[in-house]
């Protein structure tokens, strides 16, 4: 997928999994398309502004994050305890400034908190009460547990304690058990952004509630610079999801940017060496969204379906789901 002009451009992701068609009823398809196709047009709308990369990305997660349909924000999953920790950053690739929050509670767009420490901080990565008290001095909006919570995912963790397992939102070994609690099959719903601007620069930015029954204080790959997330104009700008330890030990993010710097491989020989051989081979289930400041951009996954969707200046909004035949 090759462009010579640098337009604008915006790709998404709202998690991978096992997400099959005969699994989805017309509704909820719709539901999640909708939702997908609302984040694009946020975030094109600040780019046709001649906005920064940096909002845009910002811009389209907190429409995924306001969503129950995904593991971010509103739609988050339950640890063990039954509380809501989310985890989020956001990178720009013009000069490498980071920001990330992990194990936050009750803030409304975790997405917006990472931004204020990139912004703010001086540091890059905060965590638990010091990044809600942080959050709380920057105006970022809070929300009682009640607006968090959600009879699917409280039914989801009943499930996943009955077998002592630990999901990744919809782990593909519990199909029976967890496709009893949502319509669509297993996914990993993690939520992410990558963008170009007219400026020419990129950005990323991912968002998740992390894992089902997770214990003490699992952070995954999310809030994680170089593992779930990376940008820099001289590479690319990846958003990861999937599961958070193998992008981890892989450095999943930075690997693709370190394969188009060191080996000089495009961005589609990058993304799918690391997604198709290299995760494949460690039978990790895991997707990601990736571009760069030409304009070439990467849509890459390994399971059955990829919440998913783009659009390009002067192009029309396109979303999916399905793995493509």
């Amino acid at each position: 997928m090759k462009n010579k002009a640098p337009k604008y451009l915006l790709a998404i992701h709202g998690g991978v999994g096992t997400i099959l068609k005969e699994n989805m009823n017309a509704e909820k398809e719709l539901a999640y398309k909708q939702v997908l196709t609302l984040a694009l047009t946020r975030g094109e709308m600040v780019l046709q502004k001649n906005g920064t990369a940096l909002e845009a990305t910002e811009a389209a997660i907190k429409v995924m994050e306001d969503s129950i349909l995904f593991n971010a924000g509103k739609g988050s999953v339950f640890t063990h305890e039954g509380k809501i920790e989310m985890d989020a950053s956001i990178m720009d690739g013009k000069n490498l400034d980071a920001g990330a929050v992990a194990g936050v509670c009750n803030i409304k767009n975790p997405i917006s908190a990472a931004l204020k420490v990139l912004q703010e901080s001086g540091h890059i990565l905060l965590m638990g009460k010091g990044a809600e008290q942080f959050a709380l001095q920057h105006h970022c909006k809070f929300e009682d547990d009640e607006y968090f919570r959600s009879d699917d995912r409280w039914d989801q963790l009943q499930l996943a304690k009955e077998s002592q397992g630990v999901w990744l939102d919809h782990s593909g070994e519990h199909k029976s058990a967890t496709a009893t609690v949502e319509n669509g099959g297993l996914k990993l719903g993690t939520v992410g952004a990558v963008a170009l601007d007219l400026e020419g620069n990129i950005a990323a930015a991912t968002s998740t509630g992390g894992m089902t029954n997770k214990k003490f204080g699992r952070i995954g790959d999310t809030p994680i610079i170089g593992a779930g997330t990376y940008a820099n104009n001289n590479t690319c700008a990846v958003s990861c999801t999937g599961h958070g330890e193998y992008f981890i030990k892989n450095v999943v993010a930075y690997d693709v940017a370190a394969l188009m710097e060191y080996k000089k491989y495009s961005l589609e020989e990058a993304v799918n060496y690391v997604i198709h051989k290299k995760l494949n081979d460690q039978q990790a289930e895991a997707g990601l969204i990736a571009l760069d400041s030409k304009g070439n951009y990467s849509i890459c996954f390994n399971t059955e379906g990829m919440y998913r969707g783009v659009v390009r200046q002067g192009e029309a909004i396109k979303v999916a789901i399905y793995k493509e035949v």
